[in-house]
């Protein structure tokens, strides 16, 4: 199947309005506030012109549970600093806990599956039960709210239990994947100075065993903070000297069932960013915030719901694993996957999709593209997906092919951009709208976003800063230790006042529908034309024996036109030779234009990428201008700590020529 970018692909049923929560939605606003509205449009432009509108009606829609007296919906609209929902008394836990609705006490809530030891499976009434367990144990710990409660964890039922009895308490829960190293965890959790740290031995990646026992040691000893260690007892190891986690919840005579109420912008979580550049932000979003934002998206973009199973690959550093949590928000089942993604194969979250009955699964860009590359073949598998999400990075028309392909034209791809900032899309798809190849369909409800100019004007049809214009409930509560509030200013807000600058360099159409090009910092600038990365490497890596490629531009400081250097880590033991070069000056040149076409090619190992997978093109552009690797990236971060060593190796030369 040959597709191009923007052909449609998928177009809403004609009883969308009846047979999605979207279109459910639109038509109780229509019918409790006297509008006419008739599709995405419409109904995007009323949610971002009468904020106050959207989110109370969405409150109200939801039935979210108020334990206090609001005095408005949006106090103060201003950015930084607006206000929301003053006088309101919430709890995410207490919204997450309600269950599938009447009757659903026995029906699967939690569904884990892991490499390192058999099935755990929780019903809401079971869920339920080790919450309110999990609370007597922080309580009795001495935990209070306010107090940070951390987990260096796999992505297991045990995470989800300790986040949801630590939210139901008041306090703040932080968590690193049990993967990353000691030093990306004091990192992050130092700056937060947790009470109780959570911990697992060890786990399994695919057929191979990992001991992080001694890791776990030297997070402790950096960790003075921490009054108590907690062991979950995960596959075969154990940790010396920490409390037994199972144990601890056995023995509670009485479980905590109350939940305490807390303001709209208590703090919830501690994200952190990816730690590219020095200490990694801590990103702190509120229980409303929080609530509000994956209500709306989880129903309302992905179509989620009672009956429905989510199966999303991801870890407990990244944003999508409090995605995931948040199924339970809207009565979902969700499935909490621990191990090697790609073990045996790629084929296993498939299967594992068909197994639980995953009505919505995320697969990443990288993923489908590997995917497609192997020539798995889908088509043999009993699979219920209605709706693919895709975010992290964009994915080619190719991708889209090959899931209508597989999956059938009536799977929607539902495909994404957003970040840990927000802990939500920004743009992205909903039943309302068609699904373009290579493209974002359009800008999510209630986010006033736009592409902006330098001058700060908005554009259209050619590449801009990813701005949003109005305040954002799932918009950061603040940044942990900030207390004036000036590095969240510095961070959003330093190029236009009063508006958040995402990162992001991206093109919208005149329809809405808009392609993310790459981040804005990492974006290439030649000669005053400036180029998205992710074109780069749709061409060439679609080229055979190449793998991965990693493209940077360095400035010249005199006004020239620069350098542009592509990387390229070539397929098994292929080598970048003068063909190869060749092949690929050709495409790039061929496929977009002359100004693409790099100055140097350079074959390297690997592509250096963070834990979550992203390329790290900025830390590569900085170590080759000459700034130690130490101060750009920590090692820690990375997915192969070695990675790095040939561009620090590649540096003097670039600094010699360019002298």
């Amino acid at each position: 199947m040959s597709v191009q970018t923007g052909d449609i692909l998928w177009t809403p049923p004609a009883d969308v309005l009846e047979t999605t929560r979207v279109g459910r939605f639109l038509r109780w606003v229509n019918e409790h506030n006297g509008l006419d509205l008739s599709g995405h449009d419409d109904l995007w432009r009323w949610s971002v012109e009468d904020l106050d509108g959207f989110w109370a009606a969405l409150w109200e829609f939801f039935d979210v549970a108020e334990h206090g007296e609001r005095s408005a919906v949006l106090a103060e609209r201003t950015m930084p600093g607006a206000r929301w929902f003053p006088g309101s008394l919430l709890n995410y836990a207490e919204q997450a806990l309600r269950g599938a609705g009447e009757g659903s006490e026995d029906r699967p809530a939690v569904l884990g599956r892991s490499q390192a030891r058999p099935d755990v499976d929780l019903s809401w009434r079971e869920l339920r039960d080790q919450v309110a367990r999990a609370r007597r144990v922080l309580v009795d710990l001495g935990v209070r709210p306010g107090d940070r409660v951390a987990g260096y964890l796999p992505n297991t039922p045990e995470a989800l239990v300790a986040f949801l009895a630590a939210a139901g308490l008041g306090a703040v829960w932080t968590s690193c994947a049990i993967e990353f190293g000691p030093r990306s965890v004091v990192d992050r959790f130092g700056q937060v100075e947790p009470v109780v740290l959570l911990v697992a031995g060890g786990y399994r990646y695919g057929a191979k065993p990992i001991d992080r026992r001694d890791q776990v040691a030297e997070v402790v000893t950096g960790l003075p903070s921490v009054r108590t260690v907690i062991d979950i007892e995960y596959g075969e190891w154990r940790v010396a000297g920490a409390a037994s986690w199972p144990a601890l919840l056995a023995a509670v005579v009485e479980p905590l069932a109350e939940i305490t109420p807390v303001p709209f912008d208590h703090p919830l979580v501690v994200l952190f960013s990816s730690g590219t550049t020095g200490k990694p932000k801590a990103i702190v979003h509120g229980h409303g915030g929080i609530t509000l934002e994956h209500l709306k998206n989880h129903a309302l973009s992905w179509d989620l719901g009672p009956g429905d199973v989510m199966l999303w690959y991801s870890t407990t550093a990244w944003m999508m694993w409090n995605a995931l949590v948040s199924g339970l928000l809207v009565g979902a089942t969700i499935v909490m996957l621990d191990g090697d993604p790609a073990y045996p194969d790629l084929g296993w979250q498939w299967r594992l999709a068909e197994e639980t009955g995953a009505t919505l699964m995320g697969a990443s860009p990288g993923f489908v593209m590997a995917c497609r590359a192997a020539g798995l073949d889908l088509r043999d598998l009993d699979l219920k997906i209605r709706v693919v999400g895709s975010a992290g990075s964009p994915l080619p028309p190719e991708g889209y092919a090959w899931i209508g392909e597989h999956l059938g034209a009536q799977v929607q791809l539902n495909v994404g951009s957003g970040g840990t900032d927000v802990c939500s899309g920004l743009v992205q798809n909903n039943p309302l709208l068609p699904v373009r190849a290579g493209m974002i369909s359009g800008r999510a409800l209630a986010v006033d976003v736009h592409a902006y100019d330098e001058a700060g004007r908005e554009v259209i049809g050619e590449p801009g800063e990813l701005v949003v214009t109005a305040p954002m409930p799932s918009m950061p509560i603040g940044l942990w230790g900030d207390t004036d509030g000036s590095r969240l200013r510095d961070t959003y807000f330093d190029t236009y006042p009063g508006v958040w600058r995402h990162g992001d360099w991206i093109v919208f159409e005149p329809d809405g529908s808009c392609v993310v090009t790459g981040r804005s910092d990492a974006t290439l600038n030649r000669g005053g034309v400036r180029l998205g990365t992710a074109e780069f490497y749709r061409v060439v890596e679609e080229l055979p024996g190449v793998a991965d490629s990693l493209v940077v531009h360095l400035e010249d400081p005199a006004g020239g036109n620069g350098e542009l250097i592509l990387f390229v880590a070539t397929a098994g033991a292929e080598p970048l030779d003068e063909t190869l070069i060749g092949i690929i000056r050709t495409a790039l040149r061929t496929a977009l234009s002359p100004r693409h076409v790099p100055d140097r090619i350079v074959g390297v190992p690997a592509v250096p990428r963070n834990l979550t997978g992203k390329k790290l093109e900025l830390p590569v552009k900085r170590i080759l201008q000459g700034t130690p690797a130490a101060q750009v990236v920590s090692r820690d971060a990375l997915a192969d700590p070695t990675v790095l060593d040939p561009f620090i190796a590649l540096a003097p030369e670039h600094q010699e020529t360019h002298a």
